[in-house]
């Protein structure tokens, strides 16, 4: 499986959610760069996607991009697929 990184909040309910369902999806350990807690962190997100808001995801090296974006790639069926390829 590979790497899934998300730059969240610890008070965001799109970064829950976000995080819950890819905990459904059989991710157990993502990496959770929270940018509240570390401004340069924010500015990293804003630069390699051009996003301000949180969550931001990625897995592997794709831009996911936020929670309603990681639910319509579930409800499309290109999520499990995307966490099955070889990191």
């Amino acid at each position: 499986m590979p790497a899934v990184k998300i730059y969240s909040t610890a008070s965001c309910p799109f970064c829950v959610r976000a995080k819950q369902l890819l905990h459904s999806r059989g991710v157990l350990e993502m990496e959770d760069l929270r940018v509240d807690l570390n401004p340069a962190l924010r500015a990293q997100m804003l630069e390699i996607t051009g996003r301000r808001t949180v969550p931001q995801i990625f897995i592997g090296d794709t831009h996911v991009g936020g929670c309603d974006d990681l639910v319509a790639l579930d409800q499309r069926g290109g999520l499990m697929p995307l966490l099955q390829l070889a990191a």
